[in-house]
């Protein structure tokens, strides 16, 4: 029997490289796998459904799986989760000293969806009564002007977003001083430049972070693993195959990480930082699967029907193939 052949497009991380490298293998299948940039692989997944599998934003999949139109389903796979306190950049000449300060101002946001922008949104709205209608968000390309959303949205009246001029860049009307901030899953260049004008809205955000952790038990998941919908219908054990695949991968990287006797990762103290991960957050820190993580995904479900993303408010479990919503016990 011939195995599936698959194309597989996903981020390239210690945590997906053993797959890559062949040290595991996706059961009874032949993949091609392509590693691409976030913003490359969601625009031609979401336009085109250009891969049978594919790192996915989790606030796309959101949208298309309310509106009924999603070509993916999900599997809880989820190669990308960062803390969102590093995502928002202010002008520091401007008298923004806490995030309550950002009401009436203009922040820059590559696309309004960006599961990066939903999650600090939800930060300010939880933690500091910042609303998103508060804000008037400015959308357009973080360092390449003219970007646009990559799916069409329908935002409530209380929302108030503006286009960039088609020949800015968010990175420039920062650094020019024509908007406030920006939130975005990346720093801008002017920031990343040393500009003295820009900084952080959390002047400490790993600490901030790791108290918002302490908390609410949240660490937010920015990408699933989605396989095509047609082809999960068709192959009802690929699902399942795919998060097994996902897993044992991930276990590789992280046994490495725990082997010091010659750092795998080309960063002083990873050790020290491993071992306060797990101090605040348990063994376990970057979980895959659906029971660990249902109210990490319940949380982002919710802030995004409120924000008006999402057409109704969407249950954990129609993210995922019904085969990938609980595992096998021995």
């Amino acid at each position: 029997m011939s195995k599936l052949k698959l194309s597989v497009a996903m981020g390239n991380y210690d945590r997906t490289r053993p797959l890559v490298d062949g040290d595991v293998q996706i059961d009874g299948t032949d993949p091609i796998y392509l590693l691409l940039s976030p913003e490359e692989m969601f625009f031609r997944a979401f336009r085109n459904t250009a891969f049978d599998v594919s790192e996915l934003s989790l606030s796309s999949f959101a949208v298309k799986t309310a509106a009924g139109t999603n070509p993916y389903v999900g599997v809880p796979v989820f190669p990308s989760r960062a803390f969102r306190h590093t995502s928002i950049c202010i002008r520091t000449d401007r008298g923004i000293r806490n995030p309550a300060d950002l009401k009436g101002r203009r922040i820059g946001a590559p696309e309004y969806q960006l599961t990066a922008c939903v999650w600090a949104r939800a930060l300010l709205q939880e933690e500091y009564g910042v609303s998103p209608s508060d804000i008037t968000w400015v959308r357009g390309g973080m360092e390449h002007p003219g970007r646009p959303e990559k799916i069409s949205l329908q935002l409530p009246a209380a929302i108030r977003v503006e286009t960039a001029p088609e020949d800015v860049t968010l990175s420039q009307l920062l650094e020019r001083g024509e908007i406030d901030g920006i939130i975005g899953p990346r720093a801008p260049s002017c920031f990343e430049a040393g500009n003295p004008r820009v900084g952080w809205l959390f002047p400490d955000p790993a600490r901030a972070a790791a108290d918002y952790f302490r908390r609410t038990g949240i660490f937010p998941i920015m990408h699933v693993l989605g396989v095509r919908r047609e082809l999960a219908d068709q192959h009802p054990w690929l699902p399942m195959a795919l998060y097994k695949a996902f897993a044992a991968a991930k276990s590789i990287a992280l046994a490495g990480l725990v082997d010091t006797s010659a750092t795998k990762v080309t960063l002083p103290f990873v050790e020290e930082q491993l071992r306060a991960a797990r101090t605040l957050m348990g063994p376990d820190f970057w979980s895959y699967g659906f029971v660990s993580n249902r109210n990490v995904l319940d949380n982002f479900l919710h802030h995004h029907h409120a924000q008006g993303l999402s057409k109704r408010r969407l249950q954990v479990e129609e993210l995922f193939h019904p085969s990938t919503l609980e595992e096998h016990k021995i």
